[in-house]
């Protein structure tokens, strides 16, 4: 692997469920991450390096080749779209469900303009459009359960878990949207220019993924 490597993570469940992947294949941070304040982290290879950056900015890294490969969850990418980048392993870890959710009495055979509170937007809009209804579309970037709460929306487009926050707040899930897992993704340019050491990387992953 004598291509230099630059991997695009975010801190987080989704950093946390990578590092055991990267280990298996001999990748492995020389800072504590649970200290460490640097964005660049390096590795025991001298040719490969660690970007943290937020999730939803790590397509956008790997898309204009500020990072090579990155890790990013099905939602984030479907969000931001695909141009530029390949998809070629499903990581199968951080799993998680993107659902409509709303008020256990909402009806939603009888709104006739539905307000959907979400960080999803495009998501969310190809997926009523493909069920024929037009909705309209809050953006909103946290704490999307307040929003039928406090009357801004009627529902809700988030990435639920366990269900507990939702339950918490008088919610509950309402239709299944989409399976969400974290992916690999590698930029195009870096496929082709640094295909040895790319490929290389995904064998070594995709075992990890396979021995877990």
């Amino acid at each position: 692997m004598n291509s230099p490597l630059t991997i695009a993570l975010s801190k987080g469940r989704i950093l946390k469920e990578t590092l055991p992947l990267l280990a298996h294949a001999d990748i492995h941070p020389v800072d504590d991450l649970d200290k460490s304040r640097k964005l660049i982290l390096d590795t025991n290879h001298d040719a490969i390096k660690l970007l943290v950056v937020r999730a939803s900015d790590v397509p956008t890294y790997v898309q204009y080749g500020a990072a090579d490969l990155g890790v990013s969850g099905k939602d984030v990418i479907d969000e931001h779209g695909g141009d530029g980048l390949y998809e070629p392993l499903d990581l199968k870890i951080a799993q998680c469900k993107l659902m409509l959710a709303g008020p256990a009495d909402v009806d939603l055979e009888r709104l006739t303009r539905m307000r959907v509170a979400t960080k999803f937007v495009n998501t969310t809009r190809d997926w009523f459009a493909a069920q024929g209804k037009q909705v309209e579309i809050i953006k909103l970037y946290g704490s999307m359960e307040l929003a039928p709460l406090v009357g801004l929306a009627d529902c809700i487009v988030d990435v639920v878990d366990t269900g507990g926050t939702l339950k918490a707040n008088g919610l509950e899930p309402l239709e299944h949207i989409a399976d969400i897992s974290s992916r690999l993704i590698v930029n195009k340019a870096s496929m082709k220019m640094k295909q040895q050491a790319v490929k290389s990387l995904i064998s070594k992953i995709r075992a990890g993924v396979e021995a877990a």
